[in-house]
């Protein structure tokens, strides 16, 4: 399909810089098939769920994976950034490099060198190879725990560009740019959806009777790479890493089996769990990387409805919204949101959509 499709005016004013104060606050807009569209809060959420029903949550966690360093050659130092987006092994990780020009293989690379840096928070790495649009893989000086604790010493938390550009990141957004129930560290990129959950929105869920589930997929910075390409299916998208337990895929399998509603909450979940699923309907215990890139004529296997926040116009996010509800509605629901002053992106507002399958 043509990626311009897939455009739409949206007003720099809408992407929030910062959260709603509390989480489950923000507002959410409900989008059913041939309905009017309702604007609730994300608090709201149980009474929009039946007993049984079951929320899939990614559990993943959000690590400082934006480091700020100096490339050297003997004497010639230039300054380059990091963002770290899949590890490859105990001492390595893929990154997109800013400015790549600047960063040859075998180069060295020292990040936390400043002054506000302690010696034990310097890190130093070796290009090793070299892909494209800046991409490189890094091999650190350190393995395993050893560099996972020097990347929290060394490391930024990694805010989306168009925040970034706005302003920097500060220690209030090691909170708020990681779910209450984050456990699994790898992410570089936050599952947003799962921002707006509370600890008092999960216990009103649980009196519902609705049920929570878990799954992992470690979020890479592709998320926040631009389609360049002129139709879909030149887009190239970057794989992550994924994990469905036996447990998780058991009791996902019941539900279906009776009849419940398997919601995705973030585009995250969703993505896994249709990597998972089956051609008859199931899904099973899954491990690995993943690079599902979903447009419109997908036909869905498994989930029934996604929570998800709004997304940037020309975004794989969008495309897969629109594969899921319909690329009219969908562009209806983004001009309403819009108008209505609805909050974009990470740190905004939600939509719950349900899934129309004509």
């Amino acid at each position: 399909m043509r990626v311009d499709l897939f455009d739409f005016e949206l007003p720099e004013e809408r992407i929030a810089l910062r959260p709603a104060e509390p989480r489950d606050s923000a507002r959410m807009l409900v989008v059913r098939p041939s309905e009017e569209f309702a604007g609730l809060r994300v608090g709201d959420l149980p009474s929009l769920l039946e007993p049984g029903d079951v929320l899939v949550l990614n559990d993943t966690r959000v690590i400082p994976a934006q480091l700020k360093g100096r490339r050297v050659r003997g004497e010639a130092v230039a300054h380059v950034d990091a963002t770290l987006h899949m590890r490859t092994a105990p001492d390595r990780w893929l990154a997109f490099m800013r400015p790549g020009k600047r960063v040859a293989v075998g180069d060295r690379i020292q990040f936390g060198h400043d002054a506000e840096t302690c010696m034990l928070g310097q890190l130093d790495a070796t290009v090793i190879e070299k892909g494209e649009a800046g991409e490189a893989l890094l091999a650190f000086d350190v393995s395993g725990p050893a560099l996972d604790e020097a990347l929290h010493a060394v490391g930024h938390i990694p805010l989306p560009p168009y925040i970034a550009s706005k302003r920097a990141d500060d220690e209030r957004d090691r909170r708020d740019y990681q779910t209450v129930y984050a456990r699994e560290e790898g992410a570089v990129a936050a599952p947003t959806a799962g921002l707006h959950f509370t600890p008092d929105l999960f216990a009103a869920l649980a009196a519902k009777g609705i049920e929570q589930q878990f799954v992992t997929l470690h979020v890479g910075a592709g998320t926040f790479l631009p389609v360049k390409a002129d139709d879909t299916a030149e887009h190239k998208m970057h794989s992550e890493i994924g994990h469905v337990s036996g447990e998780t895929a058991a009791a996902l399998n019941a539900a279906r089996a009776r009849g419940s509603r398997i919601v995705a909450v973030g585009t995250t979940s969703l993505r896994l769990m249709e990597s998972a699923a089956r051609a008859d309907g199931t899904i099973a215990a899954w491990s690995g990387p993943t690079d599902i890139f979903i447009t419109p004529g997908y036909r869905f296997k498994f989930v029934d409805a996604l929570m998800t926040n709004f997304h940037l116009p020309r975004s794989t996010l969008f495309m897969l919204v629109s594969a899921f509800c319909g690329l009219d509605r969908m562009q209806g629901v983004y001009a309403h949101a819009i108008a209505d002053g609805y909050r974009f992106y990470s740190y905004g507002d939600a939509s719950l959509l349900f899934r129309d399958d004509r």
